[in-house]
């Protein structure tokens, strides 16, 4: 293993349960739900009509109005959650190396909202001429690592990952081997969305996958449960600072906790279904303790994956009785997408932070809706309420459509 230990110092968030990380963290606790009725279009025609839209966002308190325009929605929440991150973290700009300090921050599907509006515009006159000039830079998955790099004067590495589901955690995993190999002292990292679109609502439902209980939306996403018909779309962001331990301690740095370990795999099996058994969860998950230098045993919490899907919810609880043998009837996991919905390519950073903050705080996060447990998902998900646990090493789990697997295993941090 690298001698270099990299601990997060400083963490922003943009989700449908609070738009900073106290807020987000009292929802958590309080077992907030961010479903509702979708708002930004007319879902009259759609077969789903919810979602967990973000509230109340005023980019305005961070952005000129001038700048906001020729920004997606997904950029607009990444430089929002990036600014809620370096202030978090207190890092004096003027003081560090800003060639030392990058930035890689991904999207599932990027500027969805934008390409939309830009084909309608296009196709009322098939005239080339209407279509905006920012089009493609506001477009495009790594505009927000573009964007966030541009704003604070981040000089390292700077590129977006794109992986589905798994993008922020591969963000994450990068930027935590970046910094292990020397490269930065110091990354922004994470992942953004912002597709309750049209054309992602009516796309979602075309592969029957999102959940269709309109009219108990507020019960939809219920993971591990036998009643589960799908995911719910979320949306939002979130953002890690990942700091070399050295480099943190120099200037007396607040630490959360240490990433200790990441697991990356491919299942190579389905575009969309997972490998039989979780085979490509479990050694994603093996790796992650691997790499980390702890055992089996360590692992106190997971925060899964857990999607209210027929097939994830199944073969990731199959993937931990693998991974972990007896030890997995002993963990405590939850899925925090039962409160915030599926926030496809930022998942990974929102609930890597959702994991460091029970890290902190002994504290696992409900499983909102399971009330009633599907059979072959046995394990403790800590339904309803959550759950008072010391808690020294826990796995943040993310799997994506084309078979990434990602897992991010964090740690208490010890001198």
């Amino acid at each position: 293993m690298n001698n270099r230990r990299v601990v997060i110092t400083g963490m922003g968030t943009i989700t449908p349960i609070g738009n900073n990380l106290n807020d987000f963290w009292d929802g958590m606790l309080k077992g907030r739900n961010g479903v509702g009725l979708i708002t930004k279009f007319d879902t009259t025609n759609f077969e789903t009509k919810f979602a967990a839209e973000v509230k109340d966002f005023r980019p305005e308190n961070y952005l000129d109005k001038k700048i906001i325009r020729r920004l997606d929605l997904f950029t607009r929440y990444s430089i929002v959650a990036a600014e809620m991150a370096l202030k978090d973290s207190e890092i004096n700009l003027e003081k560090v190396n800003k060639e030392m300090f990058g930035v890689i921050y991904g999207s599932g599907i990027g500027g969805m909202d934008t390409l939309q509006q830009q084909h309608f515009i296009y196709f009322e006159d098939k005239s080339p001429k209407r279509i905006s000039p920012f089009f493609v830079p506001m477009m495009i998955s790594d505009m927000a690592a573009g964007q966030i790099s541009i704003r604070f004067g981040l000089k390292g590495p700077n590129y977006a990952t794109t992986s589905a589901c798994a993008t922020a955690s591969h963000a994450i995993a990068d930027a935590f081997m970046l910094i292990q190999r020397g490269s930065v002292d110091l990354m922004m990292c994470g992942g953004s969305e912002a597709a309750i679109t049209e054309l992602s609502i009516g796309g979602f439902n075309a592969m029957h996958a999102l959940s269709t209980w309109n009219e108990r939306y507020l019960e939809a996403s219920r993971p591990f449960d036998i009643e589960r018909n799908g995911f719910v779309m979320g949306e939002g962001a979130g953002a890690l600072i990942l700091e070399e331990l050295g480099h943190a301690i120099k200037r007396n740095a607040k630490i959360y906790c240490e990433i200790a370990g990441v697991g990356l795999t491919g299942d190579a099996y389905h575009i969309t279904a997972p490998a039989p058994g979780g085979e490509g969860a479990v050694r994603a998950m093996k790796e992650a303790i691997r790499d980390a230098g702890v055992s089996i045993a360590d692992v106190d919490y997971i925060n899964a994956h857990g999607t209210s899907t027929q097939y994830n919810d199944i073969t990731e609880t199959q993937a931990i009785k693998t991974c972990f043998g007896d030890h997995a009837y002993q963990l405590v996991i939850s899925s925090t997408k039962s409160m915030t919905g599926h926030l496809l390519g930022a998942a990974g950073g929102v609930e890597a932070i959702a994991t460091v903050m029970a890290v902190i705080n002994n504290i696992v996060p409900p499983t909102i809706n399971l009330t009633k447990p599907d059979p072959e998902c046995d394990l403790n998900y800590s339904p309803l309420v959550l759950t008072e646990k010391t808690i020294n090493c826990a796995i943040s789990n993310t799997f994506g459509f084309g078979g990434h697997n990602a897992s991010l295993l964090f740690k208490k941090y010890d001198v």
